[in-house]
């Protein structure tokens, strides 16, 4: 039943969004969205201050990874609206759902380059899933409940509401709609029964089947059914990195993730495999190398939510679309039914048994006590299962890929489509605040976190402790280990030169700053941060020169991976 009102746009906007179960936003206030402001200081909506509005809707996506519901983050017109475009291309690039509402000039401004105008319907039109503009107060309603529901729906991403400010001040007659439709949005969902009976018969054939197992398992939260699917047929399980966390990386069966960054024997046996069973992956570059050469002598049954990503970059000898857990369930009852077990996939996981134990004890890693890999294995050891990760962007992100284990899936999450760095640390903060009783930790390099630190201040000022695990190798990591091996050594723009000091910089904002330099004081910090009522920052200088090791370089397969001498 539709409710009637007669209100303000503004007042509006808060009623609409409390009906669909928000319970805080991430933003700053300016001119054009003052109105806003007035009503959200007297509805129930708590307001979590951003210092910077790409942070509010970084913080806004990290919420909504964890959570799987849309986090919101406000922000003004002009320079508000546009600081706001880089964290929509975050979460449109990682499907993850939130809403951002941004003020605007009023209706009769709007093309006059008026103080603060900037087109941000057209300017983020690339990096969302829909954007609304209301032109009158009274269709502010139905938009919230179209945006909500897009946002969440299908796949997941980012919606934009940018609302003139006339448009916020406003009184109408408001109706809250129950339920929408939104001509020409029909969500994908149902999968086709024959197309996943034609995926059994291939997997049952192959001699050396294996499962790429994407971010889509993650959003879908199709972990028991993956992790079903994989024991009953005994089939090894490799991910993207954005998969990472979608299969216990302690099982028997996993080979942790693939790709510039993935784990050696992964990256071998994905070349020596037949059959891939594909699930919510849209095979990227970054984790199939060349593509051309990925899907030779490969048969790809790929399942995604997305018609759009069907042989965008491979060739799919079998697509199921729909919703990937409701495909696999179906899957899984079909294969209950009629599996048989098979000697050559005793024979195919007796190799991926031998090729996984040999890399995993002879795999080079940096020597010296506080290497990444010692050092993220110690925070693997301290820290319970549950605890959530984010990460930065850099070596750090990479090491993470190669030495974090994830046990508990769902639990990890990183800018991986388009590679934000200071994205981890803001995230964390909207990750705490989905989940306050979880431990939240943002695996972070010091490049990174110097572009959002500050939401230190937001982290103390409202009470919502995080980790930084901050592995500070003075220096933008990954352009300099770039520089070493495709540039002949010609370093330029990455000495940070010690600048500044994260101790003094955290307990300037009130935080907590630790210096670990060594893995006796480094598990004393981890656990002195797991107690902290306030945020931690645990500084742990490494050897500059290290490299992140296996890679593949751009533009070459995943055969040609270069492996730690």
């Amino acid at each position: 039943m539709n409710n009637i009102e007669n209100m303000i746009g503004a007042k509006a906007l808060m009623l609409a969004m409390e009906k669909e179960g928000v319970k805080q936003v991430f933003g700053l206030p300016g001119g054009a969205n003052l109105p806003m402001y007035d009503e959200l200081y007297k509805s129930n909506i708590r307001h979590i201050l951003a210092r910077h509005e790409q942070s509010a809707a970084h913080m806004a996506d990290g919420f909504g990874r964890v959570s799987r519901k849309p986090g919101v983050c406000f922000a003004t017109s002009g320079p508000g609206a546009t600081n706001i475009v880089t964290g929509l291309a975050t979460a449109h690039a990682d499907s993850s759902p939130m809403i951002a509402v941004t003020g605007q000039v009023p209706v009769a401004m709007i093309g006059r380059d008026a103080f603060q105008e900037s087109d941000i319907i057209g300017m983020s039109n690339p990096c969302v899933k829909y954007s609304f503009q209301p032109r009158n107060a009274a269709e502010i309603p139905e938009v919230v409940k179209k945006g909500f529901y897009i946002a969440e729906s299908g796949r997941p991403g980012p919606v934009l509401f940018d609302i003139p400010k006339d448009v916020q001040q406003n009184e109408a007659e408001m109706i809250f709609p129950d339920v929408v439709k939104i001509r020409g949005y029909h969500p994908w969902t149902d999968p086709a029964i024959p197309e996943i009976e034609r995926a059994i018969q291939i997997l049952l054939s192959a001699e050396k089947p294996i499962i790429l197992a994407g971010g889509g398992v993650i959003i879908s939260s199709a972990f028991a059914e993956l992790q079903a699917i994989a024991e009953m047929l005994m089939i090894p399980v490799v991910t993207t990195f954005k998969g990472k966390g979608a299969f216990p990386e302690n099982h028997p069966l996993s080979l942790g993730p693939i790709g510039m960054h993935g784990h050696a024997e992964a990256n071998k046996l994905m070349i020596e495999a037949d059959c891939v069973l594909a699930i919510g992956t849209r095979f990227s570059d970054r984790s199939v190398g060349t593509f051309e050469e990925f899907e030779k002598r490969l048969k790809i049954i790929h399942m995604d939510v997305d018609p759009a990503e069907i042989g965008k970059n491979q060739t799919a000898q079998v697509a199921v679309v729909g919703d990937v857990r409701v495909s696999l369930r179906i899957m899984l009852k079909k294969l209950t039914q009629e599996v048989v077990k098979k000697s050559d996939y005793n024979k195919w996981l007796k190799h991926v048994n031998e090729v996984k134990d040999y890399w995993r004890e002879n795999l080079k890693i940096h020597p010296g006590e506080m290497s990444a890999a010692k050092i993220l294995r110690k925070l693997r050891e301290t820290i319970p299962n549950e605890t959530i990760l984010t990460t930065e962007v850099g070596q750090h992100q990479m090491w993470a890929s190669l030495f974090f284990d994830v046990i508990q899936p769902g639990t990890f999450f990183s800018s991986t489509g388009l590679g934000t760095m200071g994205w981890g640390f803001p995230a964390a903060i909207g990750a705490k605040v989905a989940k306050p009783d979880v431990p939240v930790i943002d695996i972070a390099g010091d490049g990174s976190f110097n572009m959002t630190e500050n939401s230190l201040a937001t982290s103390v000022l409202e009470d919502i402790p995080v980790i930084v695990f901050l592995i500070n190798n003075y220096s933008l990591g990954m352009v300099a280990q770039w520089q070493r091996t495709f540039y002949d050594r010609r370093m330029i723009g990455v000495d940070q030169q010690n600048c500044p000091d994260y101790v003094k910089l955290a307990e300037s904002y009130g935080a907590q700053g630790i210096r670990a330099q060594s893995l006796d004081e480094l598990e004393n910090a981890i656990k002195v941060g797991l107690k902290s009522d306030v945020a931690t920052v645990i500084d742990i200088p490494i050897d500059p020169e290290e490299d992140v090791l296996p890679f593949v370089a751009p533009g070459t397969p995943l055969k040609d991976m270069i492996l730690p001498s």
